[in-house]
């Protein structure tokens, strides 16, 4: 606030209007109306003649203001309550993931995913026209990359302990290259760091869940959308495995979301469209190079979000969208080792052919784990009927996607698109269960949430191997 600026300290030479001049300016700079630059120019325009000394010393107290704002703004970020109980439940969600971990042991599809990952990053495939001694990869190239990464990293470092050890203590023993299988012996952690990436990726997907659901719907939607999401049979199994499903749902999510930011963005100035349009790309990214036909399917469900909410700026909706699906493309080719041919195989392949049924959703919803999220997505949706307040926009994109998510499956490769609608079903809910929050009957409304997602917590808790 203005009343809490400091004051020029040299009334002599800068008077009422000299500050008044200075405070309008300060306001065009804290609206975003004026950049730091413009702030000088504006200064400068209006600089009096004869009065440098006045017109310096405004220059300099606007660039300190303005360097002050943007460095406070750098420094909003508070840990409070919200923020510390939002940790708790993410925390509950790693130690599930690690629980989880903990009772495995390793498989054919961890190795499969230990050797192929590892040799995207550290030699190509001894087989001449193959990306991999797995063959070529047609799809779900992220998730092999990030299976891959903790291993090679930890491999390296191992092979600069070695340096130091006995040659009787080394873990090389030989100079030649030791396949994960080999060193599954000395790297007793290999289960671990296959599943790293993965969990710390559910943990990322829940952090956005719960920045999302709190913007929109305040502390205690976001509080239920996250501990639904936390509580997920299904989205722990997906985290403790190597698989490209929670890659991909990340990317989704994120891909909507920013869509829509991009679209608001678009009522104000073009220098604000920029960062979220690479942040737009780096989500189609994450989308395609786990499923590469992710990408059309958050490619169709943005544009119509943006279509939805950029009036005035639909012709420049297209565009927008068409660039960060090439941007997208670009970093697929990066994951490949911009290798042409092992990223021609992508179009080569049946990889993204998509099909609907209803058999996804029927046996999510049917599942004893799942009972929490089905009674809380069908009062979701009995509140929504019923309720006008709920029938806006904040409420409505969530449930569109989830609709248009659960039935698609992947006719020619593995995956589980129905994983990707979780976390907008998580969304939905938290949304129109806020609304309830705040009607006539916010207090009963808060105890039956609450007993819902208890119940969901109970559930999910006693599928956890060795508990019983």
């Amino acid at each position: 606030m203005l009343a809490n600026e400091r004051e020029p300290r040299c009334h002599g030479v800068v008077g009422v209007a000299e500050s008044e001049e200075i405070a309008h300016v300060q306001v065009l700079g804290r609206r975003g109306d004026l950049s730091l630059e413009d702030t000088t120019h504006e200064a400068v325009r209006k600089r009096e003649p004869g009065n440098s000394l006045a017109a310096t010393f405004r220059l300099e107290s606007i660039r300190l203001n303005v360097m002050t704002l943007r460095f406070s703004r750098i420094r909003s970020f508070h840990f409070n309550l919200p923020q510390r109980i939002a940790a708790g439940l993410l925390a509950l969600f790693l130690i599930q993931g690690l629980w989880l971990t903990a009772h495995q042991t390793l498989t054919d599809r961890d190795y499969q995913y230990a050797r192929c990952g590892r040799e995207t990053w550290e030699r190509p495939a001894a087989l001449a026209g193959y990306y991999t001694t797995c063959g070529n990869i047609h799809d779900g190239i992220l998730g092999y990359r990030l299976a891959g990464l903790p291993l090679t990293l930890n491999l390296l470092a191992e092979r600069g302990l070695d340096l130091f050890r006995k040659p009787e203590d080394r873990v090389f023993q030989a100079s030649g290259e030791a396949s994960t299988w080999e060193l599954r012996h000395q790297l007793t952690h290999v289960l671990l760091l296959l599943r790293l990436p993965f969990l710390l990726a559910g943990c990322l997907l829940g952090a956005g869940l719960w920045w999302v659901t709190r913007r929109l719907y305040g502390n205690l939607g976001g509080y239920t959308a996250l501990a639904l999401y936390c509580f997920s049979p299904a989205v722990l199994r997906a985290c403790v495995e190597p698989n490209a499903e929670v890659l991909a749902a990340l990317g989704v999510y994120a891909g909507v979301y920013t869509c829509i930011g991009v679209a608001h963005a678009m009522q104000g100035p073009r220098r604000k469209w920029r960062p979220r349009i690479v942040l737009m790309t780096a989500a189609f990214g994450m989308a395609a190079a786990a499923h590469i036909a992710a990408l059309p399917v958050v490619a169709l469900l943005g544009l119509a979000a943006m279509v939805w909410v950029a009036e005035g700026r639909r012709s420049q909706v297209v565009p927008v969208i068409v660039a960060a699906s090439v941007g997208a493309m670009l970093l697929v080719f990066a994951c490949y080792g911009f290798s042409p041919d092992a990223f021609s195989y992508v179009f080569r392949s049946a990889a993204g052919f998509m099909w609907v049924s209803l058999d996804p959703a029927r046996r999510f919803f049917s599942t004893f784990g799942n009972a929490g999220i089905t009674l809380a997505a069908l009062a979701a949706v009995v509140l929504y009927l019923g309720l006008k307040r709920s029938r806006y926009f904040g409420n409505t994109a969530p449930l569109l996607c989830a609709l248009v998510l659960f039935p698609l499956i992947l006719t020619a490769v593995p995956g589980s698109p129905w994983l990707w609608a979780l976390p907008f079903l998580a969304t939905f809910i938290g949304g129109v269960f806020a609304d309830a929050y705040e009607g006539p009957r916010g207090r009963l409304a808060l105890a039956a949430a609450g007993a819902i997602v208890t119940l969901q917590a109970v559930f999910c808790v006693l599928r956890l191997p060795g508990l019983l």
